[in-house]
């Protein structure tokens, strides 16, 4: 059974903004070891993702684009996987309409088979989202 671990905000936001360099290093080389070496899998929830998502931009001062890139390269690095696979590049790549905590907390109720009820129109534009 491949071993698989979750990474919290703090790791996700080191391997997105490569500060502080020694905090990096660490991370880099703590999960490449555990992917390569060991097989394991490492994946960043979508709470983790929205936490690094604010993060990036409130104490890093990164732009919203520039966050979303950031945490794209991260997630498709190979080192670290959204825990919500692919739907979750395309909520971070997506522009304009429903914002990024909107698509992230329709794919976490998709992902249970439930449907998302909303007071947002935006938010309702999504699938399985339905405006009350």
């Amino acid at each position: 059974m491949t071993p698989r671990f979750g990474i919290d905000t703090s790791v996700l936001v080191r391997l997105a903004t490569g500060d502080p360099e020694g905090d990096f290093q660490r991370c880099v080389e703590d999960l490449r070891a555990r992917v390569e070496d060991q097989g394991s899998e490492i994946l960043a929830s979508n709470q983790v993702i929205g936490e690094a998502y604010v993060s990036l931009q409130h104490y890093y001062r990164i732009s919203d684009a520039e966050a979303r890139t950031a945490l794209v390269n991260v997630l498709t690095s190979g080192l670290v996987s959204p825990l919500n696979g692919q739907s979750v590049i395309l909520a971070l790549q997506s522009r304009g309409g429903p914002g990024l905590f909107d698509r992230l907390i329709a794919d976490d109720y998709s992902r249970n088979a439930l449907e998302t009820l909303t007071l947002d129109r935006r938010m309702a534009a999504l699938p399985g989202v339905r405006r009350i």
